[in-house]
């Protein structure tokens, strides 16, 4: 991509979910709401959300993430060897429950809301994490685009839980191995498709330099 001006403007990922996609989202949760008619709105909102950036002069373009449940817990769906949990699920499996407890909580949602990818088995992709997302939105604008995908250490921090991953790895390191080869799988076939950007995703770096305590259990 070439451009002339001095800095290209883009969107962080993720948009705010309209009233009829949330409804839509909530029933495909439970069952109420076929997979095809969810896919139906949410391809709307991926409409609605690029026109809105065309219209707003946006340099390179995202497709709000609107067919995913949250940024990284679609990854179940795509990723062998994972299970979709939440975090009261994860109660009786978590390495120091006391402290669990306690983040449970000062959480300003019910723990039965907050839904987590947990590693159960050797990790490898079923099928491509964005390919899909990629190229309905190249269908749409002839902007550059963006795809963005949860980042390793993010998957590595959250994924981890003691007593159902060590069943197929014996440590982070060798669990984090895979999870790069996943991700470097994706961003080639992302880029073979004619992918402009993509962004990886790693919100709790920062409690590298802002938290004294951050070997604590993290869940987004």
């Amino acid at each position: 991509m070439t451009c002339n001006q001095a800095f290209s403007t883009t969107q962080v990922g993720s948009w705010p979910r309209s009233k009829k996609m949330l409804k839509a989202l909530r029933g495909y949760q439970k069952g109420a709401v076929a997979k095809d008619d969810y896919l139906t709105v949410a391809e709307d909102e991926i409409r609605r959300t690029v026109a809105l950036q065309e219209k707003a002069g946006l340099d390179i373009l995202v497709d709000g993430e609107h067919r995913r449940e949250s940024f990284y817990a679609f990854i179940t769906d795509k990723v062998a060897g994972t299970r979709l949990m939440s975090l009261a699920d994860m109660l009786d499996y978590v390495e120091d429950k006391a402290e669990f407890e306690e983040m449970l909580r000062t959480m300003d949602m019910p723990a039965s809301a907050v839904k987590n990818p947990t590693c159960i088995g050797k990790l490898s992709r079923r099928e491509p994490l964005a390919l899909a997302d990629l190229k309905f939105l190249k269908r749409l604008t002839k902007k550059p685009v963006k795809i963005t995908l949860p980042g390793p250490y993010l998957l590595t921090r959250s994924m981890w839980v003691t007593e159902l991953t060590r069943k197929a790895y014996p440590n982070h390191i060798r669990m984090a191995d895979d999870i790069v080869n996943i991700l470097r799988e994706e961003l080639i076939e992302l880029r073979d498709n004619g992918c402009d950007f993509v962004q990886f995703d790693e919100p709790i770096l920062t409690e590298i330099f802002m938290s004294e305590d951050c070997d604590r259990r993290t869940f987004m």
